[in-house]
């Protein structure tokens, strides 16, 4: 009734859709969101909105090289020179480039991010684009 290739066709979609299901969503999309709408040279950018995106109507991005971290806040130097303090809390996520959540904690020096979060408030997600060679916490 149901030719082989039919069957490994419905396997195949079957398999497709449950990977596209189980997947994080947004994981990759805030990404490569920003890197195509904003361009791979974007300093900051700030959205003003008529309901609340990242949980405010005013929210921000920015993208820079870390150069100061704790558990409560996070200095980026960004491509024009701007040194901008972003504050962080416990519910501020953080994206490896493999896109793998990493502790708040595990943030160090060097590292390039994108961080997007409300004028008002914490940063809400941090996307790690870049670790630098040593990896270490604080290096530099």
């Amino acid at each position: 009734m149901f030719t082989k290739r039919f069957v490994f066709l419905v396997g195949v979609l079957v398999t497709l859709n449950a990977a596209l299901w189980f997947a994080g969503p947004g994981l990759a999309l805030r990404k490569a969101l920003v890197n195509e709408l904003l361009g791979p040279k974007l300093i900051r950018a700030e959205g003003i909105y008529k309901k609340p995106v990242c949980g405010s109507t005013d929210c921000r991005i920015d993208r820079g090289v870390i150069t100061q971290v704790n558990s409560t806040q996070l200095t980026l130097r960004e491509a024009d020179g701007r040194i901008q303090p972003i504050s962080l809390s416990d519910t501020t996520r953080v994206l490896s480039p493999f896109h793998r959540l990493l502790p708040l904690s595990a943030l160090g020096q060097k590292w390039r991010v994108v961080v997007t979060w409300p004028a008002t408030g914490p940063a809400q997600s941090v996307d790690v684009e870049k670790i630098p060679r040593g990896r270490g916490k604080g290096t530099g």
